[in-house]
């Protein structure tokens, strides 16, 4: 593998694609903002474009890129481009109380399934058969699902446990549908906790498609200049996974770009552990930064309105961005939740437009020397009234993510940060690093790969310390199945929650292990955090 020498780091948003080329050093070479566009390929080619361009720039000499997208998320919350699922659940006749799919919107469910099935089988808390196996059913229900089926999610009963009937099940799906319909087995996305692992594996089949659809988006741009570098697509909790991996798995970049702007901030001000808020055109993602990722969600997490258990970062979302539209309202001024998105520079007043926007509010208020000032006229009151809404907006965001009552460090950063005042209350310091306009690609370009174990092990012979050496080992093979060089892995996490009323002694155990791409030199990630909880 050649030793790598220049990262290509892209974000794709909603309202603008930001591209960063970083060297050995994790210097910043060069960076570009573009507008969105409507297709894939033409805001990555734009973004491309516009960052080779800049001086002194070699694009021979770009070897690793890394991707982070909201295609996915998009697509579920718009309903757009989701393959057909045909849903196979191992769990008869424990689990025939709620249907799989139970609350599921109505358009969501219309979208995606061509059918579902509860089979006999299933795993108890100890790892024994709940039931045997009927692979017949499974024949069955894939006859009846044949030619609609673009993709098939299976969950078994404790799957976290053992995976062996999911295993067997894929084998009976492959022999009975062709190896071209794509497979998603729970225990490889979801953790404990059967209908949201459910609902994450069903999502992740449903988004194969549109992971190819961004990965031949991505190697066409590429190529148009001549491009062939390894590439990797960040994920939800701020890490990288390679570009296979991404195409197996593709419900794990849900949430990626919050994490990328997190990640990146934390590496422009070399803060590890503060809050930190990134703001578009059209949203500010408030988060907390713990040893220097993202902190993730204690709870499910609802996407479309689908619940799901897969790692997320813990945020607060505001409509509060830089394309916001202000209007009159009766006492004051109403923001949002519409925005002008990508069409700022045509539609904002600064920029001779006529619709007033959180850009014209930070310029009325002299937060930022964007455009022309002379243009705002008569709306000065208007904006004016908007950033002092908009402040009290961004504090009781900051007061919902805090979980303690003393002041800290705020990080801002992104294209929206002029909007965000130096004085927040609970805030001691408002940092706005350099490049913060770019953190969200930059945070894709520095992230490292990592793996992660989350299930329930029953304590034998070798009691805690074998359970969780086996969470480590497994954590570290995730990693570097999802790219990390294996010399660089290391743990980085670790949470273990002991299960009382059970007869046997089990713990849940969650281990997170990351490492650098194969070129970086020695990693230097944060020291595992060893989290001991009770159960409850």
């Amino acid at each position: 593998m050649p030793s790598l020498d220049y990262r290509l780091g892209i974000d794709v948003g909603g309202t603008n694609t930001d591209a960063v080329v970083l060297d050995r050093a994790d210097r910043v070479l060069a960076k570009a903002k573009v507008a969105g566009t409507h297709d894939i390929t033409g805001g990555i080619t734009a973004a491309i474009d516009a960052v080779l361009a800049a001086p002194g720039i070699d694009a021979s000499r770009i070897t690793h890129v890394m991707l982070g997208t909201t295609h996915a998320t998009n697509a579920v919350l718009e309903r757009r481009r989701l393959r057909r699922v045909a849903v196979l659940r191992i769990g008869s006749p424990a689990t025939h109380g709620i249907r799989p799919m139970f609350g599921w919107p109505a358009d969501a469910a219309a979208a995606v399934s061509v059918g579902a099935a509860i089979t006999g089988g299933g795993i108890e808390f100890d790892g024994r058969d709940l039931a045997p196996l009927d692979g017949d059913a499974i024949a069955r229900f894939c006859a009846e699902v044949g030619g609609q089926a673009q993709g098939v999610a299976i969950t078994s009963v404790f799957a976290p446990v053992s995976p062996r009937h999911e295993l067997a099940a894929a084998q009976i799906v492959a022999r009975e549908l062709g190896d071209e319909v794509h497979v998603s087995l729970s225990h490889e996305i979801g953790s404990v906790g059967l209908l949201e692992r459910e609902n994450a594996t069903i999502l992740n089949a449903a988004l194969v498609g549109v992971a190819g659809d961004v990965a031949r988006a991505m190697r066409a741009a590429l190529a148009a200049h001549d491009l062939h570098p390894a590439t990797f697509f960040a994920q939800n909790d701020g890490t990288l996974m390679a570009l296979d991996h991404a195409l197996r798995y593709p419900v794990l970049t849900i949430g990626s770009g919050p994490a990328n702007s997190i990640r990146g901030a934390a590496f422009l001000s070399g803060v590890t552990d503060a809050l930190a808020v990134d703001v578009g055109g059209t949203s500010a993602d408030v988060g907390v930064l713990v040893n220097g990722f993202p902190r993730e969600s204690s709870q499910g997490v609802e996407i479309g309105g689908i619940r799901t258990n897969f790692r997320m970062p813990d945020l607060v979302t505001i409509a509060l961005g830089g394309g916001t539209v202000i209007s009159n309202e009766a006492g004051g001024a109403r923001i949002g939740p519409q925005s002008v998105g990508y069409q700022l520079t045509g539609e904002a007043l600064v920029f001779g437009g006529r619709i007033p926007t959180m850009t014209d509010a930070a310029v009325a208020c002299g937060r930022a020397d964007i455009g022309d000032a002379s243009l705002l006229g008569r709306a000065r009151p208007l904006l004016r009234r908007a950033a002092q809404r908009a402040d009290a907006m961004l504090a009781e965001a900051i007061d919902r993510v805090k979980t303690s009552r003393g002041d800290l460090t705020l990080i801002t950063v992104g294209g929206g940060s002029i909007l965000v005042p130096d004085n927040i209350p609970g805030v001691s310091e408002v940092i706005r690093p350099a490049h913060f306009d770019a953190a969200n690609a930059i945070g894709a370009a520095i992230a490292a790969v990592s793996g992660q174990v989350d299930r329930i092990f029953h304590l034998g012979t070798g009691g805690r310390s074998a359970a969780l050496a086996e969470a480590s080992d497994e954590a570290r093979e995730h990693a570097v199945a999802a790219g990390a060089d294996p010399g660089t892995v290391q743990i980085v996490e670790i949470e273990e929650i002991p299960l009382a009323y059970l007869t046997t002694p089990a713990v849940r155990i969650r281990v997170k292990a990351a490492g650098t791409l194969g070129g970086l030199g020695e990693p230097s990630p944060p020291t595992a955090v060893h989290v001991p909880r009770r159960s409850t």
